[in-house]
């Protein structure tokens, strides 16, 4: 009977630990964080509400490419040039 009762204990702790687990991995798994789109990088840090982006606005990996996204060059960012700048290389894993 003991033995019985530690066996039904030890299956469904297993059976617990390994559906929780696995759930909490399916939820994250596929998923990657969205580029913002202009709009809503402006209402963040468009402090002057100029709808542009000056280098002192942004921040984030915005800010560390800055003058890649900055075509033309006059320390701003518009919208024309956030959609063609490049997308963001993925880091890779360690």
């Amino acid at each position: 009977m003991k033995n019985v009762l530690r066996t039904g204990v030890l299956v469904f702790g297993i059976t617990l630990f390994v559906s929780t687990s696995s759930f909490g991995q399916s939820e994250n798994r596929g998923e990657r964080k969205k580029r913002p789109t202009f709009a809503q990088l402006l209402e963040k840090m468009d402090a002057n509400e100029d709808g542009k982006l000056s280098k002192k606005e942004v921040k984030g990996p915005l800010k560390e490419h800055f003058d890649k996204v900055d075509e033309d060059e006059d320390g701003f960012i518009t919208e024309e040039e956030f959609k063609k700048a490049p997308k963001p290389k993925r880091k890779e894993r360690e």
